[in-house]
C-alpha cells in the first residue's frame, strides 16, 4: 500500500512539473492547428465570424495562378539549394575535421554567419546586390583584368530565368506561358546564394561531429588494404553518415519550402513574381496586404504545403534512411 501511494505521489509530482509545457503545446500548438484546420473551410477575414465552405478553399489553392507560380518556384529553390548546402557543408567538415593547424580559427569564421540574424545578413546581401555594390565591383575589376567590360546586374531586380538565358544565348525562346521551364529567375538565384551561404556551416556543425564519430580503425584497415582517400571517403565515411545526411536533408528541405523572411525583405515577391514562395502568399492573404484579408485561403494553402513537405520527406527517408539501421 505504501509503495503505491509512493508510485502515485511521484507520477502525480512528475505530471505537476511538466503541465506547464502540456498546457502551452495544448492551447498553443495542437489547438491553434485544430483551429486552423477549421477555418481552412470556412471564409475568414478576420472581422467576422467564419462561414462554412467545406472544400471550396483546397479547390481555389489548386486553381490560383499565384500560388502554382510560388510552389514553382521553391521548387526549384528546393531542388538547387538543398543538395548545394549538404554538398558544401560536408565539403567544409571534411577539411575541418582533418589536423590542420588553426581549424579551430576556421571553424568559428565559417560559423558566424549562421549565429548572425537572418534579417541582418539579408541586408548585407542587399546592398552587395545593389547595381552599384561590390557583386557588380568585384565582376567590373575582374573583367577589367582581361580587358573586357562588365555590364552591371540588377541582381534584385532580374526576372531572366537560368534556362531561357540559356535558350536566348543560342537563338532559342522560351515564352512567359511555360514560365516553369524558364527556370529559376537572376533575383531567385541570387537569394538561393545567400540561403547556401548562411545556412551550409549549421549543417557543417552536424556533419564534424557526425564525422568524429567514424572509427579511424576502418580508415586505417581501408588504407592498409591499398584503398584511396576518394574509395575510404566514398565506402567508408558516406554510408557511416547516412543517418545524418538524412536529418540535414530533411531539416534543409523543410527550411527552404518555408523560406520567407529574405522574400519579405529584398524582394516582395518580385520581379514579377519569380521570387514568390507559398509563405510569403500566405501571409499576404491572411493578412490581406494587397485586399482583403483570406485567412481561410490562407490556411488551406498553408496545409497543402503541409501535405508537399510530408510527401518530400516521405521520398527522401525511401532513398536516404533506407539501410542506415546498420550504422
Amino acid at each position: 500500500m505504501l509503495r503505491d501511494r509512493r508510485a502515485r505521489t511521484e507520477a502525480l509530482t512528475g505530471y505537476f512539473f511538466i503541465a506547464p509545457y502540456l498546457l502551452i503545446t495544448l492551447v498553443f500548438t495542437i489547438g491553434v492547428i485544430a483551429f486552423a484546420i477549421y477555418v481552412s473551410f470556412t471564409k475568414f477575414n478576420l472581422f467576422q465570424a467564419p462561414e462554412w465552405t467545406g472544400l471550396d478553399n483546397y479547390a481555389k489553392a489548386f486553381g490560383d495562378a499565384k500560388f502554382l507560380r510560388s510552389l514553382g518556384n521553391v521548387f526549384w529553390y528546393v531542388v538547387i539549394v538543398v543538395p548545394a548546402q549538404t554538398a558544401l557543408a560536408l565539403g567544409l567538415a571534411v577539411l575541418l575535421n582533418a589536423k590542420i593547424r588553426g581549424s579551430s580559427f576556421f571553424r568559428t569564421v565559417f560559423y558566424a554567419p549562421s549565429v548572425t540574424s537572418s534579417v541582418v545578413i539579408t541586408m548585407i546581401f542587399f546592398w552587395m546586390y545593389l547595381k552599384t555594390g561590390y557583386i557588380n565591383l568585384f565582376f567590373t575589376k575582374l573583367w577589367a583584368l582581361g580587358g573586357a567590360t562588365w555590364e552591371p546586374i540588377q541582381w534584385l531586380n532580374n526576372p531572366t530565368g537560368l534556362f531561357e538565358g540559356i535558350a536566348a544565348a543560342f537563338g532559342g525562346d522560351i515564352s512567359n506561358v511555360h514560365w516553369f521551364f524558364q527556370g529559376p529567375s537572376v533575383t531567385w538565384m541570387a537569394i538561393m546564394f545567400q540561403n547556401i551561404f548562411t545556412t551550409a556551416p549549421t549543417f557543417m556543425i552536424i556533419f564534424l561531429a557526425a564525422l568524429q564519430d567514424v572509427p579511424p580503425g576502418l580508415h586505417e584497415a581501408a588504407s592498409i588494404d591499398g584503398a584511396s582517400r576518394w574509395q575510404r571517403f566514398r565506402m567508408i565515411t558516406i554510408p557511416m553518415l547516412r543517418p545524418v545526411i538524412f536529418l540535414i536533408v530533411v531539416l534543409g528541405t523543410i527550411g527552404t519550402w518555408q523560406i520567407f523572411d529574405q522574400v519579405k525583405i529584398l524582394t516582395a515577391g518580385g520581379p514579377l513574381d519569380t521570387t514568390l514562395t507559398p509563405v510569403y502568399l500566405i501571409f499576404i492573404e491572411a493578412l490581406g496586404v494587397l485586399g482583403p484579408p483570406r485567412m481561410g485561403f490562407a490556411s488551406a494553402m498553408a496545409f497543402v504545403l503541409a501535405a508537399i513537405i510530408f510527401v518530400f520527406t516521405l521520398i527522401q527517408r525511401r532513398f536516404i534512411e533506407t539501410g542506415t539501421e546498420m550504422y
